[in-house]
């Protein structure tokens, strides 16, 4: 168990001082066992603080969620011109570099799922997979959501079992390596 030493807030962006500090609580117990009181003594300020910036615990994890999520879609857009099995292997690179983030995003009835920003982050990173899933069927033999469903899946269980530890990179690989090769199996086979 790590011992964290609160350091007291003073001045800057107490938002980004609480979103930072939520994250370190997600990442050692779990979206679910966050409280805002624990946010507040970890980031040095009154248990009334965060209040300010998030009514409530729902309000900090849609936040971190909505964050997560357009940090999300940046790493899809980032990947969208090499190629649709890129987009799952920046998919998987998130998932593993932003372990909080995604924990927050795959927990449901945490967070507010109406709010405007969560519900754009969450449609412009949809819509990188989407136009990722177009041009990979541009043939129009199949069905292109049925194809985004089995890539997310794909990659979705990929990120999953390495972030519980069930599936690691060879001995001298690195997460990208390994999430290259599990998505070039998206590939229509040569012939």
């Amino acid at each position: 168990m790590s011992t964290l030493v609160s350091v007291p807030y003073h001045h800057g962006d107490l938002r980004r001082a609480l979103l930072d500090t939520a994250l370190e609580a997600v990442a050692e117990h779990g979206p679910a066992a966050v409280s805002l009181r624990d946010v507040a003594r970890r980031a040095g300020v009154s248990h009334a603080a965060p209040t300010h910036h998030f009514r409530d615990k729902a309000g900090l994890l849609t936040a971190l969620a909505a964050e997560g999520w357009s940090l999300l879609a940046d790493a899809l857009a980032e990947a969208a011109g090499r190629g649709f099995g890129e987009l799952g292997v920046g998919y998987v690179l998130f998932a593993t570099s932003h372990p909080a983030h995604f924990a927050v995003m795959r927990a449901p009835g945490l967070a507010r799922g109406d709010d405007p920003e969560l519900v754009a982050a969450m449609r412009r990173a949809g819509a990188q997979l989407q136009s990722g899933v177009e041009r990979f069927e541009a043939d129009g033999e199949r069905d292109s959501e049925v194809t985004a469903l089995a890539a997310w899946s794909l990659v979705h269980g990929l990120a999953a079992l390495i972030l519980e530890g069930a599936v690691a990179p060879e001995p001298g690989s690195d997460v990208a390596t390994l999430a290259r090769a599990v998505t070039d199996r998206l590939r229509p086979p040569a012939g």
